[in-house]
């Protein structure tokens, strides 16, 4: 009887175990995900900032242009 005990314990806590190495690996993914949504993000507001510094910098030389 002790040993059937000890053996329902064993896999109990071993499945315990697993369980809570599988939880910490999601948790680690989430972040990751998400920091990789931000980075697309800010590359994204990059670009849009890039395109309007290039945007205003034509309309300065088309301003300067007429003006002369």
């Amino acid at each position: 009887m002790q040993i059937k005990k000890f053996a329902v314990i064993a896999a109990v806590a071993s499945t315990l175990a697993f369980v809570g190495c599988a939880k910490k690996e999601e948790a680690v993914e989430a972040p990751a995900v998400e920091m990789e949504e931000a980075v697309e993000a800010v590359e994204e507001a990059e670009v849009e900032a890039v395109e309007a510094v290039e945007e205003a910098a034509d309309e300065a030389v088309e301003a300067v242009e007429a003006a002369e």
